[in-house]
């Protein structure tokens, strides 16, 4: 795995006059589940997209180790890290093994990469996302639950060393989406570099290693869960009154509303 972090310094973005990130420092290094979290509009997936270089910072600079990410070629970005985004398509006429399979389009071209390395790939990301037994399913025909299992399936198969998955658990159940970040934990824990956009604090305070906190645009707070899960923070970014508690049962904190 890779022993470059990925580091954001001083980076902002403004669009048609507009300033959606105001100097943000982020960063994250191999072992890292890092949570983006913030109110809606706070600017975490325009962080997202900048980190995943589908957006270019309009101040500031953002590195994956020593190599700026502008001057990474996008063949070379393919192989570095895999992004799950937002708004995934419903119509895509594909049965699910082969979206998935879409996942090592990267390698096609790499003459150290196998057929079997592939199938094993493919199979241990389904396996990973449990999707496994809707293998022969045309994607369009899943609920909107399976089509995000599948996407995600897709980009673990892409095995790069940076994983980028904003709102991973969208449209999942409770138990998929304890498996998902669970999943997202233990790839961290192998070496990789993990960012997730998450919206449950709850989720985040047990399966990341690190939090950001975004508000209006800027990092309003980073660090462990206790140092970001402070109620007096939390209440006034989400203009909610919060509570901050032991966990009763898991070693975490615990974020309720106190209304």
């Amino acid at each position: 795995m890779s022993e470059v972090g990925i580091h954001a310094s001083g980076v902002g973005y403004r669009v048609q006059g507009k300033r959606l990130l105001v100097d943000v420092e982020v960063s994250a290094a191999p072992g890292d589940h890092l949570g983006i979290l913030g109110p809606n509009g706070a600017g975490k997936t325009t962080l997202m997209r900048l980190l995943a270089g589908e957006l270019q910072p309009t101040e500031g600079s953002i590195r994956f180790g020593t190599e700026e990410l502008d001057s990474i070629p996008p063949a070379d970005m393919a192989r570095r890290r895999a992004v799950l985004g937002t708004g995934i398509p419903a119509d895509i006429p594909f049965q699910v093994r082969t979206v998935v399979s879409m996942g090592r389009y990267p390698y096609r071209r790499d003459p150290a990469n196998t057929r079997e390395a592939d199938e094993l790939a493919v199979s241990e990301a389904m396996a990973r996302t449990d999707v496994g037994h809707l293998s022969g399913r045309l994607f369009a025909t899943l609920s909107s639950g399976e089509r995000s299992r599948v996407s995600l399936a897709r980009v673990l198969a892409q095995e790069t060393p940076i994983l980028l998955l904003d709102e991973p658990t969208t449209s999942l159940d409770i138990g998929h989406s304890e498996l998902v970040l669970r999943q997202a934990l233990q790839l961290a824990q192998t070496g990789r570099i993990v960012i997730s956009v998450i919206h449950d604090l709850n989720a985040a305070a047990h399966y990341c290693t690190r939090l950001c906190l975004l508000s209006g645009g800027r990092v309003s707070a980073s660090g462990t869960a206790p140092d970001v899960l402070d109620e007096d923070l939390l209440s006034d970014v989400y203009q909610q009154r919060l509570r901050v508690i032991d966990h009763p049962f898991r070693d975490c904190r615990l974020v309720v509303a106190a209304d």
